[in-house]
């Protein structure tokens, strides 16, 4: 087991230390898990939206699942992860998702980052980097932020290599869309 020490800030005394206990053959369980989340990412894909998945585990079982949503309820909020830690509440009873792991097939943004501190998930694993809008360690680390009372342990890179290609394969094919389509319009 390996054991991780999540401290309080300073402001928040009466709080206690936790200590999160992660087992030794992560790697196995962290890229099972991810293959799950990348599953939504392709289920995402096929309605057209960002391949963006998302799954939250708790005592090695899935619990909650999800995928973006934007483009198909018009909701700026409807990220993967939001979709995930609300069904994550909902079967659990509580909004504290504590002792669970969020596994997201891209880096979460600012409002996800700060989703996952507000109902104190203490894990988060990503497959890629997020350079434009990462919040949990490429443009901002939320996740070790001092002045938020809770702490998240990120692992980064897990199953990268295939996240990123459906990333980009997606947005490939966009451009190849719109290209298509104003090359059909000026033909007219």
């Amino acid at each position: 087991m390996l054991k991780i020490t999540v401290l309080n800030a300073a402001r928040v005394p009466h709080r206690a230390e936790r200590t999160i206990l992660v087992e030794n053959n992560s790697n196995a369980l962290d890229s099972r898990f991810m293959r799950a989340a990348l599953d939504e990412a392709a289920a995402a894909a096929m309605r057209g939206e960002v391949p963006i998945g998302a799954v939250i585990v708790h005592a090695d079982r899935i619990i909650a699942r999800g995928y973006n949503l934007r483009e198909e309820n018009n909701d700026p909020t409807a990220h993967a992860e939001m979709i995930a830690i609300r069904a994550a509440a909902q079967q659990i009873g509580h909004w504290r998702l504590l002792d669970c792991t969020l596994y997201v097939t891209l880096e979460p943004c600012v409002m996800c980052m700060g989703a996952m501190i507000l109902a104190r998930i203490p894990r988060l694993v990503y497959a890629c980097r997020d350079p434009k809008a990462g919040a949990a360690g490429s443009n901002y680390d939320f996740s070790q932020d001092e002045r938020f009372n809770h702490r998240v342990a990120v692992t980064e890179g897990v199953l990268g290599d295939e996240s990123s290609a459906l990333l980009s394969g997606f947005f490939r094919r966009l451009r190849e869309e719109k290209k298509a389509v104003r090359a059909a319009r000026s033909s007219c």
